[in-house]
């Protein structure tokens, strides 16, 4: 019995040592007890999902008096394939201890063409002071996008964001050094920025991509090839046999489904379900609502310029609720609501395909990735460039408010752009609002997709009648001309009032033309009130497949309050006039009698005036 049992226990203590890294309470160290010479460990990923140990030499401690109470370790890093990879992009967070205590973070580096790993190691202490948990932000206006959306666009709402590439002085002068000479440590000082973060971008075609890598790689991330992970056979989807610990590979989810986006770093430290990484920020939004995954580090692509971990992610274990200048912090546990969009795309050459995308609720990447997602699934399948036509109807659901219908049709050499647009724009314009917090809650659209450019011109307008009677109903002829030249006649029955004016004009026009025509003549009411009316304004929005008409008349009338009233007597206008000052009053020069639209299915394009006298209706005295 004593031979098997010594057996057991000698398994159990080698098992327990493989295991054991740190003790289960890990004891923090100061930024005071720093000392120059110290030697301490590392840990981080190399390769598949265990940590593996570096060596730590510290060099001394820089403090930026610019920043107060903000420090940095100047430490220089040995072992594993550092020598040869120098500080690799993707080790940001990743814990060094000395004597058993956590220091802090791997977070900084010096650029590139280092010849030494030199890294910057930001204190404990700092990241989980700045990293407390607290509300999510409120929508702000400032990082919102605007269409149509080019490379730059996006680099503007990414800058207005956040402002991640900094080093960590301005200046030389900024920096007080403990252990290193003052010249010396300035300048490592000011060429000290953070270690730039892999961004894992899967299923991209590469004009999508190129909408993202170079705004990307402009705000300090490292945009790499990579694929979804695969729950059913992918060891990083899988769930962990053990806890999460510090050095472990850890991913931030932005976009998962049939297109993966996301970060890659490595956790710093575990307190309870507290978990905190990176040790400088990702996208310094604030609180957040970002999915927490678990991450596997596939190889590492050494280079002469800047070293990183090929890797990818997996299962969601929880939610990053900070992002701030020291760290990203979140809970382990469930992960966040994410929005749901899915797109159907047909086409007439027989193609039907569905497509399931989940993206973060935030307010610049909801309408960003929406977009996304839009113009690279047709991209993916049909022609980016060249004349195209694309019809797409759906819906955008929103919590507590009614659903925002999506329905229109794009043609010509944008039309990719303009359906994508079309499915973000709404988003975009909710989610940036400032009255009031908007949860959407899904996307649901279908696209329809042509070879050749749908259009209608609209040739020419007519009455058949030359001086057609007040009160009676006329038909209105519209001549449209398509791409090819062929021609088709619409007709409009027209109701023309019995109080109408002798002399009436009749707008025919394309959705565009018709906004621009109301907002100069009929002065529209401005900004929206509550989200209700900014949807029903969404709802009202001019389409490119309608033909518009509007019965107008040369009578004068105003804009009270927000409120259009036409055809207003002298009378009532002198009063308002009199007291314009004590309201809102704006002067009208038209008044729209009647309205009508009629549906297509191809995108119309240009517009008609027709002046018309009109006889008196029957039995009126001449």
């Amino acid at each position: 019995m004593a031979k098997p049992l010594k057996s057991i226990l000698v398994t159990t203590l080698v098992a327990a040592a493989c295991w054991t890294v740190l003790p289960a309470s890990t004891v923090l160290m100061s930024i005071d007890d720093v000392r120059p010479g110290m030697e301490g460990v590392g840990r981080t990923v190399f390769a598949g999902t265990e940590p593996e140990e570096f060596k730590v030499h510290v060099l001394g401690v820089l403090r930026n008096i610019s920043g107060p109470q903000r420090n940095l370790v100047l430490a220089r890093l040995e072992g594993g394939p550092l020598a040869n990879t120098g500080v690799l992009q993707g080790m940001s967070g990743s814990p060094v201890y000395i004597d058993g205590r956590l220091l802090g973070a791997v977070s900084y580096s010096i650029g590139a063409f280092s010849k030494e790993p030199i890294a910057g190691i930001t204190p404990i202490g700092e990241m989980t002071e700045t990293a407390a948990l607290s509300p999510r932000r409120p929508a702000i206006q400032k990082a919102s996008l605007s269409w149509p959306l080019t490379r730059e666009n996006v680099a503007a709402a990414l800058r207005a964001a956040y402002d991640r590439v900094r080093p960590f002085a301005e200046t030389s002068g900024d920096i007080q050094a403990f252990g290193l000479p003052a010249a010396d440590a300035g300048r490592i000082g000011a060429l000290l920025r953070p270690i730039a973060t892999p961004m894992i971008m899967a299923g991209f075609a590469p004009q999508t991509a190129s909408l993202l890598t170079g705004p990307f790689q402009d705000a300090g991330f490292a945009p790499i090839p990579g694929s979804a992970g695969d729950p059913g056979h992918d060891d990083a989807a899988k769930p962990a046999a053990r806890p999460l610990q510090g050095g472990d590979a850890i991913g931030v989810s932005l976009m998962s489904g049939d297109l993966e986006l996301g970060a890659t770093g490595t956790v710093s430290y575990v307190d309870g379900n507290h978990v905190y990484a990176f040790g400088h920020p990702f996208l310094a939004l604030g609180p957040t609502a970002f999915p927490m995954t678990r991450a596997r580090v596939y190889s590492l692509l050494p280079s002469l310029m800047t070293s990183f971990k090929i890797s990818t992610m997996g299962d969601v274990i929880g939610t990053f609720q900070q992002d701030r200048a020291t760290a990203i912090a979140g809970t382990l546990g469930k992960g966040p609501e994410m929005i749901p969009v899915r797109i159907t795309l047909e086409s007439e050459r027989g193609l039907n395909k569905t497509f399931t995308f989940q993206v973060v609720n935030d307010q610049l990447f909801t309408p960003l990735l929406t977009y996304v997602s839009v113009f690279n699934t047709i991209g993916s399948y049909e022609r980016q460039m060249g004349p195209a036509t694309y019809a797409i109807k759906g819906v955008a659901r929103v919590k507590g408010q009614p659903d925002i219908a999506i329905e229109d049709v794009f043609a010509g050499d944008n039309a990719v752009a303009g359906a994508a647009a079309a499915v973000a724009g709404p988003v975009t314009y909710l989610m940036t609002n400032d009255l009031e917090k908007v949860d959407v809650r899904d996307v649901d659209i279908t696209l329809t997709s042509y070879e050749e450019p749908r259009i209608a011109t609209i040739e020419r307008v007519w009455l058949d009648e030359v001086r057609p009677r007040a009160g009676r109903t006329v038909p209105l002829k519209v001549l449209l001309r398509s791409y090819r030249g062929d021609e088709e006649i619409r007709t409009v029955p027209v109701e023309i009032p019995v109080n109408a004016p002798a002399t009436v004009s009749l707008l025919v026009s394309d959705g565009a033309t018709l906004t621009r025509w109301e907002q100069r003549e009929l002065k529209r009411p401005g900004q929206p009130e509550t989200v209700a009316q900014m949807i029903r304004a969404l709802n009202t929005t001019r389409r490119n497949n309608r033909l518009y008409v509007r019965l107008v008349a040369d009578e004068p009338g105003a804009v009270v309050q927000g409120e259009t009233l036409p055809s207003l007597p002298p009378s009532v206008l002198a009063v308002l006039e009199a007291e314009r000052n004590g309201g809102s009053f704006v002067p009208l020069r038209n008044a729209v009698l009647s309205a009508w639209e009629l549906p297509s299915d191809k995108a119309i394009s240009g517009s008609r005036i027709l002046t018309v006298r009109l006889d008196p209706p029957s039995g009126a005295q001449p």
